[in-house]
């Protein structure tokens, strides 16, 4: 089980720079006592995160009550693509709710309506559908729900559905079975047998990054080519983040085009521009049948959806495939906001040329430390570093936690260690950093390393 980070006052020494102020005890007596109250009435797998009490965020900091400024290396949770607390997000919230119209269910609405045409208008040309919905779970559990749809329009006995292993798809019950991440699912009795999974051509773990093994693995499951509905990946692996060679990707989409089976790709995290591209598939050079969104969509309030070709998207008839919250107006506000920010700072051209810097600071750091950090992959603004047991692969899940504590520590906020193992410092800014910001906190982490071990 993962650790919580401690409730008690640590003297931290004094910072000051441009993008980081931390000063006195690190959490207060203050904070500490509003935490155990949250503490006293919250499940407790809510406690995973750094002892911080958000008081406001503009940008690329974060800010507690009491005059502390994080650099944020979170985006809260790769949401934040446009920066936190744009006032152009809060304003075209503001004006909406003033309307007032906060809800409609399924009835149309105009932010609705606009939103759905910008995003066929930023996706490849024959994806041309749009469901909307509330979360990323929802989207890949919709996903799933579509290409067994299809596959059953076909035969009946075109009902698999593979992902890959070390995946991650959500956590209620489909998504969960569909990500094969750690002991996530073994809360669920009755694995559904026609979801199966494939070794991710990682080049790290996994170091056979031929598509063979994609064929090889089916062959020893004794899946029939013909009975996969679709297949399902991450554009790239959370736990990473971990992209697959360009050449595997493009051999996947014509096995999927031979055997009749949809390509999905999940963009919850990699899309909005955190790979300096709109789309992280853009870097396969492929289209999929669909793919799904979440987290930067809005850069703040929840919405997510799935776009597709039209003869997937349109399986389901009128009242078939709906959702409560879908398309909620202020939702979709504020995912309109957001897209027309990145679109106007030129957001994705940023994460394109940081993502150089990115990628050049993780690797030295890598070369720095490289008995202890074992993978260091990035594209765009989104990278990590794989913290390993000396001479082994075998994630080192005390180190990464020590990392990001002590990072919290000295003004550089990011979130509790993912990825197998927990191993994985993940490093995913606001998509309006700045270099010398970016420098700044690759500096801090390592600085920390270092540090950590004397």
């Amino acid at each position: 089980m993962a650790k919580e980070f401690p409730l008690e006052s640590v003297d931290v020494k004094p910072v000051e720079t441009k993008y980081r102020k931390i000063s006195g005890k690190i959490p207060n007596n203050q904070t500490i006592e509003q935490l155990n109250r949250l503490r006293q009435f919250e499940a407790r797998s809510m406690r995973g995160q750094l002892p911080i009490i958000w008081d406001h965020a503009e940008g690329i900091n974060v800010f507690d009550a009491y005059g502390n400024k994080w650099l944020d290396f979170s985006s809260g949770v790769l949401i934040t693509n446009s920066g936190h607390g744009r006032k152009e997000i809060a304003d075209a919230i503001i004006e909406q709710a003033s309307k007032p119209l906060l809800t409609t269910y399924c009835f149309a609405n105009q932010p609705r309506i606009d939103l759905v045409q910008k995003l066929v208008d930023i996706s490849p040309k024959k994806l041309n559908k749009v469901f909307l919905l509330s979360t990323g779970a929802e989207s890949t559990e919709c996903a799933l729900k579509l290409m067994r749809t299809y596959g059953r329009s076909i035969s009946d006995a075109k009902n698999i559905i593979v992902s890959f292993m070390d995946s991650f798809h959500g956590r209620t019950l489909g998504s969960q079975q569909m990500g094969a991440l750690g002991s996530g699912r073994a809360w669920i009795k009755n694995l559904d047998p026609e979801i199966v999974h494939v070794p991710f051509p990682d080049g790290f773990r996994n170091e056979n990054i031929s598509f063979d093994l994609f064929e090889e693995t089916l062959l020893k499951l004794k899946i029939n080519p013909d009975n996969v509905a679709g297949v399902i990946s991450e554009t790239y692996q959370g736990i990473g983040p971990n992209f697959m060679p360009k050449e595997y990707a493009q051999k996947l989409r014509n096995w999927c085009d031979a055997h009749k089976a949809l390509l999905c790709f999940d963009e919850v995290q990699a899309g909005f521009g955190r790979c300096g591209t709109w789309w992280g598939f853009e870097h396969y050079g492929i289209d999929p049948d669909l793919f799904c969104m979440g987290k930067g969509f809005s850069s703040s309030l929840p919405i997510s959806g799935v776009i597709g070709r039209a003869d997937v998207m349109e399986l389901y008839g009128p009242n078939e495939m709906t959702s409560t919250h879908s398309a909620n107006p202020i939702c979709c506000s504020a995912a309109l906001a957001n897209i027309k920010l990145i679109e106007q700072e030129k957001l994705v051209q940023n994460a394109a040329e940081l993502g150089k810097t990115l990628k050049s600071e993780l690797a030295s750091i890598q070369k720095e430390f490289s008995d202890v950090v074992g993978f260091a992959p990035a594209e765009g603004l989104v990278g990590g570093l794989l913290m390993i047991k000396k001479g082994t692969k075998e994630p080192d899940y005390d180190l990464a936690w020590n990392i990001i504590y002590s990072c919290f520590q000295k003004g550089l906020l990011l979130f509790a260690p993912v990825g197998l193992g927990g191993g994985c410092v993940k490093i995913a800014p606001p998509l309006c950093i700045t270099k010398d910001a970016l420098i700044e906190g690759c500096g801090v982490i390592r600085q920390t390393i270092k540090d950590l071990r004397k």
